[in-house]
């Protein structure tokens, strides 16, 4: 390996441990809106940003695609699914559920995509995958449950009013969206692909936003919350996403996954030092189980 490609090499693992720390940094972001602003306000804010940087850098790169019927209902679908009911849910869940808390349950991501996958596309999952995917949902239980595995059925028939039914919805969307990539993916550059969904998706945040007038107030637009949406919005999103892709390219996308872990861990650290959140042993043994079951997943063979 020359020394210009180990560099390169070197440079996208560094990348993908500032995704992970966006990310975990995105939840506390997050939550701070979350509370002080109407969640499609929030989310339409978000992506209003976003969208229009993805535009730039898709149009420097020369003329706009012009999309076929069949890209159009896939990015359009991505859009509602990863953007739209994403962002809505994800908002929503943290008006109630802390931080800390949300990045453990984030974790699932990889986990819910591998069964999508099986289901949908028919990738056979082998014994060690299920082990994974077992373990972590395991994990998520107990930090759900504050530990009481025995109020289990409790905890999850009443999880929507205590917010975290809310992040599954959340999960389940960016899970559909990473599966609807799959097929934009054909004949389109991920940056297009990921430009259009946002455009789509923002369109429907902001149609869906003018329910929130009456709610909306000046005074919620504090120097706090603007900084927290345009975090969320250049570093949890456009620059996440870009190197998160670069990753994938360079060093693989099993390998590349295996940084989402780092997530829940930056989730929770921030989530007390910037926010007071505690950390129950419940968080910890639960978390511990579930970024175990993670990478068993990851690292299991297809």
């Amino acid at each position: 390996m020359n020394p210009e490609t180990k560099a390169t090499i070197w440079q996208a693992h560094a990348k993908l441990v500032f995704v992970a720390f966006c990310w975990g940094t995105t939840l506390v972001a997050g939550r701070i809106v979350a509370q002080n602003i109407p969640n499609l306000t929030a989310a339409s804010g978000r992506f209003v940003i976003a969208a229009l940087i993805f535009l730039v850098l898709l149009r420097s790169q020369g003329p706009l695609p012009r999309l076929s019927l069949r890209q159009t209902l896939v990015t359009a679908a991505m859009g509602l699914t990863g953007v739209f009911c994403f962002n809505l849910f994800f908002f929503t869940a943290l008006e109630k559920v802390p931080a800390g808390k949300t990045a453990l349950i984030v974790s699932l991501s990889p986990i819910l995509t591998a069964l999508a996958v099986s289901v949908l596309l028919r990738e056979r999952l082998g014994a060690q995958r299920w082990l994974g995917i077992a373990l972590a949902f395991f994990g998520v239980t107990i930090v759900i449950t504050q530990g009481d595995l025995a109020q289990t059925w409790f905890y999850f028939s009443n999880s929507f009013e205590s917010g975290e039914g809310f992040m599954m919805l959340s999960i389940t969307s960016w899970v559909a969206y990473t599966v609807l990539s799959r097929f934009a993916l054909v004949g389109l550059s991920p940056l297009q692909a990921t430009t259009y969904a946002a455009l789509f998706g923002t369109v429907g945040l902001l149609l869906a936003t003018l329910s929130d007038i009456s709610t909306w107030e000046a005074s919620m637009l504090t120097w706090e919350n603007t900084l927290a949406i345009l975090y969320i919005a250049v570093f949890g999103t456009v620059i996440a996403s870009l190197w998160f892709v670069q990753g994938v390219s360079r060093i693989g996308p099993a390998r590349t996954a295996v940084y989402a872990n780092l997530t829940p861990i930056f989730g929770v650290l921030l989530g007390y030092l910037i926010l007071s959140e505690p950390i129950h042993l419940s968080m910890v043994l639960g978390g511990v189980i579930v970024i175990a079951g993670v990478t068993l997943t990851n690292r299991a063979k297809i």
